[in-house]
């Protein structure tokens, strides 16, 4: 296994733990338990400004290092249902896979397959029948938008 693959791999065991860690109850009963702790000695320190310095030095290290620790497994968690979303649509005999990898898509791109959606919605209203399926396959795009060299039919 090469550094960098070790380093990843460390990293994303580390994010995954202390992500489970941050949000459990014991970590919040500890946060808590610390600021009580730390508003209950104010009046010791009169309140100075070092007293406030130390909770807001603290709060900020850990606020600023949990975002970079959130993100990264929240990104892991995104790419892993990604991936088993494309996998069902990938089995689907009725699914269209033109939707796989659909998050790489622009805005626009995502707004204009949202308009598609909304036209088989409303087909699907039309018929009153809950048994009727419909694919984004079915939906004939604009005029002004032009079809993928794959997507024409001969």
């Amino acid at each position: 296994m090469s550094g960098k693959n070790k380093h990843n791999n460390f990293f994303d065991r580390f994010s995954a733990a202390v992500t489970r860690i941050a949000g459990s109850s014991t970590a919040f009963i500890t946060a808590l338990a610390l600021i009580i702790v730390w508003a209950a000695m104010g009046p010791l320190f009169h309140f100075s400004d070092t007293w406030q310095l130390v909770i807001n030095t603290g709060t900020t290290i850990i606020t600023f290092l949990m975002v970079f620790v959130i993100q990264q497994t929240q990104n892991k968690d995104t790419m892993a249902l990604q991936l088993k979303l494309n996998e069902l649509i990938a089995t689907s005999k009725t699914g269209s896979n033109r939707l796989i990898d659909v998050e790489d898509l622009t805005e626009d791109e995502l707004k204009l397959l949202k308009e598609f959606y909304v036209k088989l919605s409303e087909k699907a209203k039309k018929e009153n029948d809950l048994r009727t399926s419909h694919s984004i396959e079915e939906e004939k795009p604009d005029k002004d938008v032009p079809e993928e060299d794959g997507d024409k039919k001969a």
